[in-house]
């Protein structure tokens, strides 16, 4: 099964206490998790969980490798007769983790920085050109001044993909073994108040010490990108909690886009205990395929 939902909506507590009331694994499909070194920042689980903690700092994460150590650990569970617990707020991996997708090759290192140096020296119509010449489909969708995008395409064409493959399968609702998807829904002014004290409670925590000893080593594009490391690192604990907060309630909003665009996914309401929600959706899982190795659907 899976479970989806936007930062503190309790994505971790229930599949916990899944895990309490059935035999079930659970397999992190978070993009930041899988760092080690930021426990704190990260908000990495107590209970054992696969994929956490995985890669140094410096590592470059892609969805691909994530992708094949999610999909072999899934596999194990299933082989083991228990039941794999797909949990994640980063849609991407989320997908990765339960379909097949056509996900690009990791890019050459340094290439995301080649192609940016060459669209600011260039300029956006000469770089949109060369766009056209390596890739013509992604040329059409893309505007000229869209700088990331433009930057993201050529980056793709470079290692051999496309920013407009010939088949999308991340909004079908093709699944490598029959999956449950769910959602956890929770009121978002409920979510912005748990959003709030979860801030406070990293930087009590030490996110601030944690933040300036990863800052002190060399980071990877992707690990530079969790959520605090520069506000816990430089500003004062009051200015950190809310700044934190904030870049949180903004990410939580684009979950729930995500959310809605999942294919099959069945919004179960999160306001409540964990066990309750956990009882629920195992509720659900019996009217559905057994969740066992069996054909995709």
């Amino acid at each position: 099964m899976g479970i989806f939902g936007p930062t503190a909506s309790g994505k971790t507590a229930v599949a916990e206490a899944i895990t309490t009331l059935i035999p079930a694994e659970i397999v992190s499909a978070d993009s930041m998790q899988v760092y080690r070194g930021l426990p704190i920042l990260t908000n990495q689980p107590e209970a054992e969980s696969r994929l956490v903690g995985i890669w140094t700092l410096d590592h470059e994460a892609s969805v691909a490798e994530y992708a094949r150590l999610a999909h072999a650990a899934v596999d194990e569970i299933l082989a083991a007769e228990r039941t794999p617990v797909v949990v994640g707020g980063t849609g991407l991996y989320f997908r990765a983790a339960l379909a097949e997708l056509d996900v690009p090759p990791a890019p050459r290192p340094g290439a995301r920085d080649h192609w940016t140096r060459l669209y600011d020296r260039v300029g956006p119509e000469a770089a949109h050109t060369l766009l056209d010449e390596l890739d013509p489909a992604a040329a059409t969708a893309v505007h000229p001044n869209d700088r990331r995008r433009v930057v993201r395409a050529l980056e793709l064409a470079d290692a051999g993909a496309s920013l407009r493959p010939t088949r999308d399968r991340l909004w079908t609702e093709e699944t490598r073994h029959p999956t449950l998807v769910v959602g956890l829904d929770v009121p978002r002014e409920v979510l912005a108040g748990r959003i709030e004290a979860r801030a406070r409670q990293m930087v009590r925590r030490g996110a601030a010490r944690e933040a300036r000893s990863a800052l002190a080593r060399r980071l990877s594009h992707t690990a530079a990108k969790v959520i605090g490391l520069r506000e816990a690192a430089e500003l004062p604990e009051d200015e950190a909690i809310a700044a934190i907060a904030l870049r949180t309630r903004q990410y939580a909003a684009y979950q729930r886009k995500w959310m809605r665009r999942i294919p099959g996914l069945v919004s179960v309401n999160a306001d409540r205990p964990p066990r309750d929600v956990a009882r629920e959706i195992l509720h659900l899982a019996g009217r559905r395929e057994p969740l066992s190795a069996g054909r995709a659907r």
